[in-house]
């Protein structure tokens, strides 16, 4: 087994933290995205779709999406529950992971890619070349503090961003809070329920991985 991985990207930063929180050690492998490693044949042929993470099994399988991931280790080794554990704590763990993905990790995403100098003419990730759009980058900001008011008031009335517990879902809030400020966009002084949070998971020693 192996874990394809780029220590400065943010989606395998997703399956570091949560392999550390699980106790799991992967080998891996460093794929060189600054210089476009992951558009080579060689790197295709492992993940046409030219994107990390990729974790590659000892029968071959290969399972290239960090959540695709993360669900397989969930399976193998479930304690400590990092997606739940009963049938309404699963639910909204999911619900909570897809709220902090689609309204705060894609507009990241969004507003980096289309604004960052280095990845002119990569506004996407994948095997294709997109232009920049720099209107997309100012609606990704605009898009990035909704998600601060958003996640926000949810931690106004929750210790964690799906219940009570540390999960998968406080793992995509804290590495898209982080992502976000490559893109110029940080936590306001006025999110003090965020900012709490933020410093709490931050602590962990799985938001070193």
């Amino acid at each position: 087994m192996k874990l394809y991985d780029c220590t400065t990207a943010p989606s395998p930063r997703r399956v570091r933290i949560f392999l550390a929180e699980k106790g799991i050690v992967v080998p891996t492998v460093q794929v060189d995205l600054r210089n476009n490693e992951q558009l080579t044949p060689a790197f295709r042929a492992i993940n046409p779709d030219a994107t990390v993470p990729s974790l590659e099994l000892d029968d071959g399988t290969r399972i290239n999406d960090a959540i695709g991931i993360c669900i397989y280790f969930e399976a193998i080794k479930p304690q400590p529950p990092l997606m739940g554990e009963t049938p309404q704590e699963k639910a909204l763990i999911v619900s909570w992971q897809r709220e902090a993905e689609r309204n705060g990790f894609y507009a990241v995403m969004e507003a980096f890619r289309n604004w960052a100098r280095g990845l002119k003419g990569r506004a996407l990730p994948g095997p294709y070349d997109y232009e920049q759009i720099p209107a997309l980058a100012e609606r990704g900001r605009l898009r990035i503090g909704h998600f601060f008011e958003q996640m926000n008031a949810r931690l106004a009335q929750s210790e964690y961003v799906a219940g009570p517990r540390f999960s998968i879902a406080d793992i995509t809030t804290l590495v898209t809070i982080d992502f976000a400020a490559s893109a110029k966009a940080s936590m306001p002084e006025t999110s003090t329920h965020l900012r709490r949070w933020h410093a709490q998971v931050s602590a962990r020693p799985s938001a070193k991985a």
